[in-house]
């Protein structure tokens, strides 16, 4: 499962160790090739790909434009997270916008999310399910609710081993033999990387025929 990650919960694989938010506990890289600080024990934060959206139709209708009830979108993921606690416990928060094509009577909808927990970028380790219920009233199209949930992560699993972290924040200065390797294309240290990165994935709990018809949209 991919995910489109929020920047201020923590860091994923090598891209993100990389490059990856602004934010303490960043790996940089200064004064040559060594990186110089640690990544963050607490899991990235965001939505899993094609999840982020759910539309339903009028009973009967076609899947198209002019048959859409209702679309639902999620935003504003957030997290919160202290990296010194163990276990490491994510508290995440999001927006859910719902749309009614018709603004007619009051109405209530439920709109079913999940939150997974993902380890090494394809291992699912835990699921929840939840429900945000959006009220319209009687002339309203648009609603919205904030939701919520939170994931539990062991520490010792988040943290790279000392060896590995030693690797990364190892000083490489210009001339020296091992100046231009990236001690990240050594698949020992991806690996590890990997096992010890999480991600907190939100989305709706969609069914296949909505999954398909956003993976076309």
């Amino acid at each position: 499962m991919n995910a489109k990650v929020a920047c201020g919960a923590g860091l994923l694989g090598a891209m993100a160790l990389l490059a990856g938010c602004k934010t303490t506990g960043e790996l940089v890289v200064q004064d040559g090739v060594g990186i110089t600080a640690v990544r963050s024990t607490c899991p990235a934060v965001g939505i899993a790909d094609y999840t982020g959206d759910i539309t339903t139709f009028r009973l009967g209708g076609e899947q198209n434009a002019s048959a859409i009830d209702l679309t639902g979108a999620i935003t504003n993921v957030r997290s919160a997270c202290d990296p010194k606690s163990n276990p490491v416990q994510a508290n995440v928060t999001f927006k859910v916008l719902a749309t009614r094509a018709d603004g007619r009577g009051e109405r209530v909808v439920n709109l079913p999310y999940f939150i997974t927990v993902v380890r090494g970028g394809n291992v699912v380790i835990a699921k929840r399910l939840g429900t945000a219920t959006v009220h319209f009233a009687d002339g309203q199209t648009r609603g919205e609710v904030m939701a919520s949930g939170g994931a539990t992560i062991n520490k010792a699993d988040a943290t790279l081993d000392r060896a590995v972290r030693d690797r990364l924040l190892k000083q490489r200065k210009a001339g020296e033999a091992d100046a231009a390797i990236d001690p990240l294309t050594d698949p020992e240290v991806r690996a590890a990387v990997a096992k010890a990165s999480f991600e907190v994935l939100v989305g709706f709990q969609l069914t296949p025929e909505q999954l398909q018809y956003n993976g076309t949209r």
